[in-house]
């Protein structure tokens, strides 16, 4: 072994030695004022050598646990109590209180990556590791880290002007939004968006209006800042406006107008105008979460909301469903008297974004080479989708209704003969054939009484892999249930 090596298992022993005696320590075998074994007489009993123990000696002395004195052998020091080193609280003792926050998060179902392992995971909101362009955004990193600068320090926290002014004329282009680069501040992804916008407009026992089903972290967001949340049905044209309360008292909405997440459908004009007036009337905000805005296959996109909200809407884009959701690239376009309070609470929530990532998706924006990327994928994900479609039909026939077709990355597809109660069985026998399917139950607030439905998501998946996915999904599938 080299000298490196050896160096290595010497810190590792080291390390050892200090751990050692710090939980002898803290668990009474050495009391304060007891003496410790000398440095030689450690050395020859471990065998290793003297520098070792003297390492970890030293570390215990420059922690308190251990007195030393010329002459004399080391002693531990009389201020440490018994016990209090441990590496975490002992079985049995009371946990420290949380804050309410905390405990009403504690109560919220825990969103979690998919476990893998399954050859046909139809899970939504993932995307497809080969359709990354990983040589363009190497390149792009790569020009950002090398780029000179005077210093490597923190960041605007609205995010890199680079981008923001990258992202001014896309916003332009691709969803007809026009905005000063300074209405935009960038998020780690929209879930930091949501969870901003409710930070800075609600207070708890705030009232929030949400669509019924939901994004379910949204609705964990208002649910741990302890809103008072409504929950207003959906149906083909989007959210029930005929439904809307009162309007006075409601902080904020929540909607995904362009394409309900997860039903699919479009808020019709005659909704739009009908929420926003309603907002008008109660002087509240809203906050439309364009979360695959990019994404239409049989019509050009949906206008946004926010083009006709009169200064009461609060715009969210994402890279997640066009580049990848590792990348936790979003960002807010908001009205011009709320973004310094919107910046302010960003800088105390995580300072800023990367910045790399952030210069990095500003020059792909700036060459062109991102919205290529993104006809491209509309056209692969089109693929994707008709794949999806067409074996579903040979499949299932009329055994299944399925929404949500005309846009975005995910469809929803009800099980007709099936209960809403079935479904989590119905999942596990799909998971144990190899296949993932994802109740869509988990994405109401209140059990409804109605048939079966799973959201099924497609653009993570080769085309190949689809047809056979869907038939293994149909052999398996109980002919009743």
């Amino acid at each position: 072994m080299g000298q490196s090596g050896q160096r290595n298992d010497q810190a590792g022993t080291a390390r050892g030695i200090y751990l050692g005696l710090r939980e002898q320590i803290a668990t009474g075998v050495y009391a304060p004022g007891d003496r410790l074994p000398s440095t030689r007489a450690l050395a020859e009993e471990l065998g290793v050598s003297r520098t070792t123990v003297t390492s970890a000696f030293d570390q215990l002395i420059s922690e308190g646990y251990v007195l030393v004195r010329q002459g004399a052998k080391a002693v531990v020091a009389g201020n440490v109590a018994s016990g209090e080193t441990g590496p975490s609280l002992k079985t049995g003792t009371s946990p420290p209180p949380l804050s309410s926050y905390a405990m009403r998060a504690m109560q919220m179902p825990i969103t979690m990556p998919a476990a893998g392992g399954l050859k046909y995971d139809f899970r939504y909101g993932d995307v497809a590791p080969d359709d990354f362009p990983m040589l363009a955004w190497r390149k792009a990193v790569s020009a950002a880290i090398f780029a000179r600068r005077e210093r490597l320090g923190y960041g605007h926290p609205a995010g890199s002007t680079a981008l923001r002014q990258a992202l001014q004329g896309y916003l332009w282009r691709a969803r007809g939004i026009r905005c000063e680069m300074e209405q935009i501040v960038v998020v780690n992804g929209s879930q930091q968006a949501l969870d901003l916008c409710a930070r800075v407009l609600v207070d708890p026992g705030g009232k929030v209006l949400i669509e019924e089903p939901c994004y379910a972290m949204a609705r964990s967001v208002l649910a741990a800042l302890g809103a008072e949340v409504t929950a207003i049905s959906c149906d083909a044209d989007g959210l029930d406006t005929a439904r809307l309360p009162a309007p006075h008292g409601y902080s904020l909405a929540i909607v995904t107008p362009s394409h309900q997440f997860p039903l699919g459908s479009v808020l019709s004009a005659a909704r739009r105008r009908e929420l926003v007036e309603w907002a008008d009337a109660g002087n509240s905000l809203i906050v439309e979460d364009d979360y695959d805005g990019e994404y239409r296959y049989d019509v050009r996109p949906i206008p946004p909301l926010y083009l006709s909200g009169r200064g009461r809407v609060i715009y969210v884009g994402t890279v997640s469903k066009t580049l990848s959701p590792t990348l936790r690239l979003g960002y807010l376009v908001l009205p011009e008297g709320l973004v310094e309070p919107f910046v302010r609470c960003k800088q105390i929530a995580d300072r800023h974004s990367a910045t790399f990532e952030q210069d990095a998706l500003a020059s792909l924006i700036d060459t062109g080479a991102y919205e290529r990327h993104v006809r491209k994928m509309r056209r692969m994900n089109a693929e994707r989708r008709a794949a999806f479609l067409d074996s579903m039909a040979a499949a299932f026939g009329e055994r299944i209704e399925v929404v949500g077709t005309s846009a975005g990355l995910h469809v929803v597809v009800w099980f007709n003969g099936s209960a809403a109660e079935d479904e989590e069985r119905l999942a596990g026998v799909a998971r144990e054939a190899g296949i993932g399917i994802y109740p869509i139950s988990r994405l109401f607030s209140l059990a409804m009484g109605r048939r079966a439905g799973f959201v099924f998501g497609y653009a993570s998946m080769p085309v190949r892999n689809i047809p056979e996915g869907v038939r293994l999904l149909a052999k398996v599938w109980p002919q009743q249930v």
